[in-house]
């Protein structure tokens, strides 16, 4: 019998899954490539074992220019009640929040370009980002961000990654369902296809690629080998909320890509 394919949402031309579709493969997953945007109909969660969903230059609220986003939402709910191993990133991200009722809006300022993040004290526990904390010596993450829009917390969820001017920048719900608002998926092709809708004064040096990448092969390749191909147990929608875990790290996207 044919193994049930990992869906993966693609919402832009220029935005495909990068690392993704690698690990993907060889783990074994067969892959559904699916473009809300060009008016592909979206799969019945019951036929998955995954779903992935990208980032796009619309934003949350945009659904009277973009319907679909509101049956994106809804697959991404039904998808996490499942228990399926689900992954947001960046508008991806801000989709799975808005669907487990956060609320999504306009962040204090705009990230967009390389940077970092750092991990909570729950994230630096947790099996997918946890491992890239290296103590006090190296607490920071990179990525690439290109958001102007952040979210609040759905209820349940454990928050993971923050940065100073964003907080909520990944959280978890359940064991399987995760959102990342910034990148790791980039790797050299996916950072040149991204350069010309990047405003003019970001440059994505391919040293600093090249380091968020080795990090998107470890973060994701544990998403993948540990959610999506079982190796951590599978978890429902309810997450309890350690109370040691939230303190934050102390001290788009609508207009924006997400």
């Amino acid at each position: 019998m044919a193994r049930s394919p990992v869906a993966v949402l693609q919402h832009a031309d220029y935005e495909g899954p990068g690392l993704l579709g690698p690990l993907l493969a060889s783990a074994g997953c067969s892959v559904l490539v699916v473009r809300p945007d060009r008016g592909e109909p979206l799969p019945a969660v019951g036929s998955l074992a995954g779903l992935v969903v990208l980032g796009g230059p619309m934003g949350v609220g945009d659904v009277d220019a973009f319907p679909w986003l509101a049956a994106e939402r809804s697959l991404l709910a039904d998808g996490v009640a499942a228990g399926l191993p689900v992954l947001g990133i960046c508008l991806g991200a801000q989709q799975l929040a808005a669907a487990l009722g956060a609320e999504v809006r306009p962040a204090p300022a705009p990230e967009v370009g390389l940077g970092t993040v750092v991990l909570t004290p729950a994230g630096r526990r947790d099996p997918v980002l946890g491992p890239e904390y290296g103590g006090l010596g190296l607490t920071e993450v990179p990525c690439v961000h290109w958001h102007g829009d952040t979210f609040t917390l759905p209820e349940g969820a454990v928050h993971l990654a923050a940065t100073r001017s964003v907080p909520h920048q990944a959280f978890r719900v359940g064991r399987s369902a995760y959102g990342l608002q910034f990148h790791v998926e980039v790797d050299r092709d996916l950072a040149t296809a991204w350069a010309p809708h990047l405003p003019a004064d970001v440059v994505l040096d391919p040293v600093r690629v090249a380091a968020v990448a080795a990090t998107g092969q470890r973060v994701l390749g544990r998403f993948v080998s540990g959610v999506v191909a079982g190796a951590y147990p599978a978890g429902g929608s309810k997450a309890r909320r350690p109370a040691s875990d939230e303190p934050g790290v102390g001290g788009p996207d609508q207009g924006l890509e997400a």
